[in-house]
């Protein structure tokens, strides 16, 4: 039960898979995918004889506040277990991260999550001009256009994803525990992917990732994104240490666009 619920501590991370190398021409993109008042709630699913069953849920959620007399997105993610499963594994995780309007950049970022009893807690000034990070752990050199977990998810939303051919790699680097990573995501085109909410048409990845103590590592993951100028993530799956995990959107209030990706609900 603990690999179960502690799959859900790693939906925020498994969606940071949509962020740009420093260098990259997308660096310095305006924001035309999301607007303050957005809400979406990620439901995670577990299997490991055939049957799945609801571990937990991630929600993300977005408003402007003024931080440092900059104005920024406020972007908030959350994760918890469900209290059957808090009997094994409880998890209540908060990431929260302030984007600046005009860069997409972040400006601050916090981690504050609670994973089976064992507390981390995490907050990062980011200094872009300098490129520099400063954590709660000391200070860290970073290259440009780095994102954190929770600003990559919105900051790769306003990636155009028409421009990139199948199997093509974007590469991406991400702040993450006081270290910058250099991994990749591969495209896989578009087709139509079912979910526990409905079908859509969609936008396919497979993200590189690193081994660790839940997953495999290497390109076993894939990733659905809606093919409409949102851009919001429907759908992950992946193999982790013991069964398998699926990631579905459940709810959305407030998008930028219609969701004319959505071919049918349930």
């Amino acid at each position: 039960m603990k690999h179960v619920v502690k799959s859900i501590a790693t939906v925020l991370i498994i969606l940071t898979a949509f962020s740009l190398r420093a260098g990259d021409e997308f660096c310095g993109i305006r924001n035309t995918a999301f607007v303050p008042g957005e809400l979406v709630t990620m439901k995670v699913y577990y299997n490991t004889m055939g049957l799945y069953i609801s571990a937990g849920e991630a929600t993300f959620s977005v408003s402007v506040e003024k931080f440092n007399g900059r104005p920024t997105y406020h972007c908030v993610g959350t994760g918890k277990s469900y209290s059957f499963f808090d009997n094994f594994f409880k998890v209540r995780d908060r990431y929260e991260t302030y984007i600046d309007t005009a860069t997409m950049l972040p400006i601050k970022f916090i981690r504050d999550v609670n994973e089976g009893g064992h507390k981390i807690y995490n907050n990062v000034t980011f200094n872009h001009g300098a490129g520099t990070a400063v954590s709660t752990n000391g200070v860290f050199k970073i290259p440009n256009c780095i994102q954190d977990v929770v600003s990559a998810i919105y900051y790769a939303r306003n990636i155009n994803f028409d421009k990139y051919k199948l199997n093509d790699k974007i590469p991406f680097d991400m702040f993450m525990d006081d270290e910058v990573n250099h991994l990749y995501l591969r495209y896989m085109g578009k087709e139509i992917v079912k979910t526990r909410y409905g079908k859509f048409h969609s936008i396919k990845f497979k993200p590189l990732l690193i081994k660790g103590t839940m997953f495999e590592g290497g390109e076993k993951m894939n990733v659905w994104v809606s093919d409409d100028p949102n851009h919001l993530v429907l759908r992950i799956e992946s193999p982790i240490s013991v069964g398998n995990i699926k990631v579905d959107m459940m709810e959305y209030k407030n998008l930028r666009y219609p969701l004319t990706s959505l071919i049918s609900t349930r």
